[in-house]
């Protein structure tokens, strides 16, 4: 029998933080503990991504906290040092990837071995969540371009459904469940659903 491929795994230094990021999002960040700033100079002289996952467990700062397993691979696309010690960065969240095992460096930077996970399909938005576009075109025209570079994608339910699980004020741990869902006119419903209870 041939073996079955499996996603390739790879070592991705991680950066957990209180947020979730989706693919196709942007997240700025301040930078000034000196174990993620060594992470960042060598992820920009590298061309090379991390990980931001959110926190189960612990803080920000100091001792490492416990990650969720589900996290998304991000790259640096731009970066300013105002003052000493404190760098402020643009990212672009790309692909999710699961981490497999954890290990922390003597700095205290966690690294994972992860597998990718596998981009959801584009799908079309059901007429009965059209809502959903509605309420995030409403959103990106306030927000800006800055927030919400074009192209937009407002066709494709994966796509609507990460912005707008940025954006909604929803818990960590359900914008966590909304990551690892792999199923994008599910995760719409949910979300519709969320939006119905706040308009009545």
């Amino acid at each position: 029998m041939p073996k079955q491929s499996r996603p390739e795994q790879s070592r991705l230094p991680l950066f957990p933080l209180n947020t979730v990021v989706f693919p196709g999002g942007r997240m700025p960040l301040r930078i000034f503990e000196q174990r993620y700033l060594d992470m960042i100079k060598q992820a920009i002289a590298d061309n090379t991504p991390f990980g931001i996952c959110a926190i189960r467990e612990g803080t920000e700062t100091g001792t490492p906290a416990v990650p969720y397993p589900i996290g998304t691979r991000v790259h640096v696309t731009g970066w300013d040092m105002p003052e000493t010690g404190i760098l402020h960065i643009d990212t672009q969240a790309q692909e999710r990837f699961v981490i497999r095992s954890l290990h922390t460096e003597p700095n205290g930077l966690l690294i994972g071995t992860v597998d990718e996970v596998s981009a959801e399909p584009a799908t079309a938005v059901p007429r009965e969540l059209e809502l959903a576009i509605e309420i995030l075109r409403h959103i990106i025209d306030e927000y800006g371009a800055d927030r919400f570079p074009a192209p937009h994608d407002f066709d494709n339910a994966a796509w609507v459904g990460y912005r707008l699980s940025e954006v909604l004020p929803l818990k960590l741990s359900i914008k966590q469940n909304l990551l690892e869902m792999n199923d994008s006119v599910t995760r719409l419903r949910i979300l519709a659903g969320f939006i119905k209870k706040q308009i009545n």
